[in-house]
């Protein structure tokens, strides 16, 4: 049930008989050779298709994230941790308004992490309330297994590589990308980090089979799904 292919009408109906929802978050950052909106559209897809044999409603990605690091990359887009913490809260408050009480955050984007606090305090705050979030690419059956297919695993490598996140007509280097001195990023401006990475991988190949994709998207959304229809507390 994605709220971009509903009415207000049938969101009223639902709310009588459940208060689940889904609110993935993504960013709007470089992704090497891939699409600016990877981690958008991995946390609405992932949301959407975990959330669906249970007919929950899924809101749309918000699409801007805290990705400083990566400004010297034209077409990112990063918010401040405090514009982005209030973001979220008001998304949250928003939805506890209209009856919604358990919320599933699916998250894409590892810069958002640090908003959990947000979370944590938005529960205590409001009778009833839940809030799980959810990295789902570092959850651990998702990163196991991509750990299984290939350990040398990164941003903007092949694990990030699906066919919904490839552009067309974008041809790739065929190697494998040797992994960047991360102690020297954590310590780098937006510039230096550019230099450091180039092309915008951290490390790995660019690029695996479509069925070695697929098997690994269906692990992350039986893991996310599970988080849907666990206890809440």
């Amino acid at each position: 049930m994605k709220i971009s292919e509903s009415n207000w009408f049938e969101i009223e109906k639902y709310l009588q008989r459940d208060d689940r929802c889904v609110l993935p978050l993504g960013s709007t950052e470089q992704h090497a050779y891939l699409s600016l909106s990877v981690d958008s559209i991995l946390s609405e897809r992932m949301a959407r298709d975990a959330a669906e044999p249970l007919n929950i409603p899924v809101f749309p990605a918000v699409p801007y994230g805290v990705t400083p690091y990566f400004m010297g990359f034209p077409g990112t887009v990063s918010l401040s941790a405090s514009t982005y913490e209030a973001v979220l809260r008001d998304v949250l408050d928003s939805l506890y308004t209209h009856g919604f009480r358990r919320v599933l955050i699916v998250n894409g984007h590892g810069g958002n992490s640090p908003v959990q606090s947000v979370c944590a305090q938005w529960t205590l705050d409001n009778a009833g309330a839940a809030c799980r979030f959810h990295d789902w690419w570092r959850a651990p059956k998702t990163w196991a297994a991509v750990k299984a297919v290939d350990p040398v695993a990164s941003h903007a490598s092949w694990m990030e590589n699906f066919p919904w996140t490839r552009l067309p007509d974008r041809e790739m280097p065929q190697e494998q990308k040797p992994f960047v001195d991360f102690e020297r990023l954590r310590e780098s401006g937006p510039q230096e980090v550019r230099a450091l990475i180039g092309d915008g991988n951290y490390g790995g190949e660019y690029q695996k089979s479509d069925a070695i994709m697929n098997e690994l998207w269906d692990v992350a959304v039986a893991e996310t799904r599970e988080l849907l229809e666990g206890e809440w507390q």
